[in-house]
């Protein structure tokens, strides 16, 4: 059948390596920026230059392909990671300010995305011009997810763990507000995606870092490693299961999310 979409159908596997991917990102940030030496700002340009090219790749495809358009995910959120490390960091602008800039530019995106095209609908990404709207919203999301996790766990002084409950119960209101309110599916599914981006970074902080700071002390080689074999496991699996593939058929049954 023809597709007519560049992103995936939005089900359990999307939300599981969407939320794999978001650990992954923090830990290999911190993995490459620190435990390689390659220090923040050169980890930074290192890993946009990676990202842009598989980005190209994927504005390239005329379908939807599993392992290019993850692999992009992956790539986008190990930078967004950087974006918010180097605006703290380097820059020394607190986590709430670097939360609110985020916060903004994602309203940015959202507000020319809606202007130009009168939707939002991630069900409808089949022009470049909407799949550039997109992938800018997702690196904003990123970006701002990160800031607003170690807001809640570091700044705040509430641990990684009560973080990532916190975040976790943000995401089952907003599932039960769409499966029982009938709220918005778009507003649902983009509030979903800005909150599994701290639930991520938040898991994968607990899993990496150190007892001392709060962590498991796993390290984020061992973090990085098991959670993006999963990350590809389940990629090989939707390659040949064809379980996530939006065609003609499925964009008339899906939601408006």
């Amino acid at each position: 059948m023809e597709m007519i979409n560049k992103v995936p159908r939005i089900t359990v596997f999307f939300w599981i390596i969407k939320v794999f991917a978001t650990t992954v990102g923090e830990t290999a940030a911190d993995f490459l920026a620190t435990k390689l030496g390659f220090g923040l700002s050169n980890t930074a340009y290192i890993m946009s230059g990676v990202f842009l090219i598989a980005l190209l790749v994927q504005l390239n495809l005329k379908k939807y392909v599993p392992g290019v358009y993850w692999t992009v995910v992956v790539l986008i959120s190990v930078v967004g990671t950087l974006l918010a490390d180097l605006l703290v960091n380097k820059l020394g602008v607190g986590l709430s300010t670097s939360s609110i800039i985020f916060a903004v530019l994602l309203a940015a995106v959202f507000f020319f995305w809606w202007r130009s095209e009168k939707t939002l609908s991630v069900h409808k990404i089949h022009t470049t011009r909407r799949e550039l709207f997109y992938w800018a919203a997702i690196l904003f999301t990123f970006a701002l997810g990160t800031s607003a996790g170690d807001l809640v766990s570091e700044a705040f002084g509430l641990g990684y763990g009560t973080a990532a409950v916190i975040f976790a119960a943000a995401i089952a209101v907003t599932a039960f507000a769409y499966f029982v309110l009938k709220v918005d599916g778009v507003l649902a599914f983009w509030i979903a995606y800005i909150l599994t981006r701290p639930l991520g970074a938040s898991m994968g902080d607990l899993l990496a870092q150190p007892v001392k700071d709060g962590g498991m002390g796993l390290g984020t080689t061992s973090t990085s490693v098991v959670f993006f074999a999963v990350i590809a496991g389940l990629v090989v699996y939707l390659t040949f299961g064809r379980k996530d593939e939006l065609t003609q058929r499925g964009l008339k049954g899906a939601s408006a999310s």
